[in-house]
């Protein structure tokens, strides 16, 4: 998964194809939970490129974002938003496909 290096990147990607940015935290256990299920998920949704957004680094990204919990995804297509999977709960594999299945 590629992290996200800007705001700048991220209004660029969020315009073309789909992606899903997962915004997370270094510190975050609920977080690390899902690392290692994570790249099944990626391969699994291939049409999707995901892009990890570091909370703390991009802190007024979320805020304007309204993501105030993570981890958490949200979707894009073409520059419109398909979802949010939003909050500060600990998410399952099943969980993030179901997300994913709904976009």
């Amino acid at each position: 998964m590629e992290n996200l290096q800007s705001v700048e990147q991220y209004n660029a990607l969020k315009e073309q194809g789909k992606h899903v940015f997962l915004f997370t935290a270094g510190w975050c256990p609920d977080c690390h939970f899902i690392e290692p299920f994570m790249p099944e998920v990626e391969e699994k949704y291939s049409e999707y490129t995901f892009i990890s957004v570091d909370r703390d680094q991009f802190i007024d990204l979320c805020g304007e974002l309204d993501v105030y919990g993570i981890p958490s995804f949200v979707a894009y297509n073409n520059g419109e938003e398909t979802g949010r999977f939003i909050s500060k709960d600990r998410k399952t594999q099943e969980e993030i496909e179901t997300f994913l299945q709904a976009q």
